[in-house]
């Protein structure tokens, strides 16, 4: 049986409080596991209406509802209202996200910060900002994260060492085809990184005549076939306004017969022994803006 791991990432605080209950409801309901990664520090959503003025950012937005799959309170953190503290406001549902036997795991400290710096910053500052989450992580859960999901996609040599330092066996901090082991400087590291090798939902819709309505068909005829998926979704969006939408994978996903499963139950199915190693390497992606890590 084929599976399809649901990589979960939880960006604001609004994902948080919202996004991830409605979620929880809609995994039980087909019996689905799922790995959660969480934001756990400041959200500064606002902070990424500075990208405006990158190329292909303007055209991304158009095509999906900022302000409908946010809020505007959200796109005023930072900018008009402070930034509030996602860990410290979002405990319980994250909490309930593991009671309900759901894997979770880090995907950043300060989201729009890490996916606005990290490629240019040094060892201290990237090192710094990921013990933020973990310390936070440990706080809220009592017991460190297992794997890691980097915000945008945006990592750095020194982010991909320190989860070989937290002894991870693995993350999903890129985009791909298929697991490998990433190398740096040459050197193989520890972890493997198992990349998402699916399109999102926000980069179909607008494209090619697909909308809300029809988008799932999209998606499901790259599922039809053999062969183990990663699909990262947003508490944001699935949990939010494109929840029809997901509830329509979720039920098609079961009808091809997949496995619905977590990253760590995907992990424990692979053979190490015949990954690749492959340089961090970055490029772009249709239907989002600016460059990130891909699978070479």
């Amino acid at each position: 049986m084929a599976r399809i791991a649901l990589k979960v990432d939880v960006d604001t605080l609004r994902g948080t409080r919202e996004g991830v209950p409605k979620l929880l409801s809609m995994l039980a309901a087909v019996q689905a596991e799922a790995t959660f990664l969480f934001s756990l520090g400041p959200d500064h959503t606002g902070w990424a209406l500075r990208r405006v003025f990158r190329p292909g950012f303007l055209k991304k937005v158009s095509r999906t509802s900022v302000v409908s799959n946010y809020g505007l309170r959200t796109l005023m953190y930072g900018v008009l209202l402070p930034g509030p503290d996602i860990g410290r406001k979002g405990a319980a549902e994250m909490r309930a996200a593991a009671a309900a036997g759901h894997e979770c795991g880090i995907h950043t400290w300060d989201h729009v910060y890490w996916q606005d710096n990290v490629r240019t910053r040094d060892a201290a500052w990237t090192r710094r900002q990921m013990q933020h989450a973990h310390r936070r992580f440990v706080e809220i859960f009592g017991t460190p994260p297992t794997t890691h999901g980097a915000a945008g996609w945006q990592m750095n040599d020194d982010a991909f060492l320190q989860i070989d330092d937290w002894g991870m066996a693995y993350a999903s901090d890129g985009r791909g085809t298929a697991p490998y082991i990433p190398t740096v400087a040459g050197k193989p590291c520890r972890h493997v990184q198992m990349p998402t090798t699916l399109p999102t939902l926000d980069e179909l819709i607008g494209v090619d005549d697909l909308t809300e309505d029809n988008v799932h068909h999209a998606l499901l005829r790259l599922t039809e076939g053999p062969g183990d998926h990663i699909f990262t979704l947003h508490t944001e969006l699935e949990g939010g306004k494109l929840a029809p939408v997901f509830e329509r994978l979720l039920a098609g996903w079961r009808a091809q017969g997949h496995d619905l499963v977590s990253m760590a139950t995907y992990y424990r199915h692979l053979d190490r022994t015949d990954l690749p190693q492959l340089p961090v390497t970055w490029g772009e992606i249709a239907g989002r803006s600016g460059e990130l890590i891909i699978q070479p």
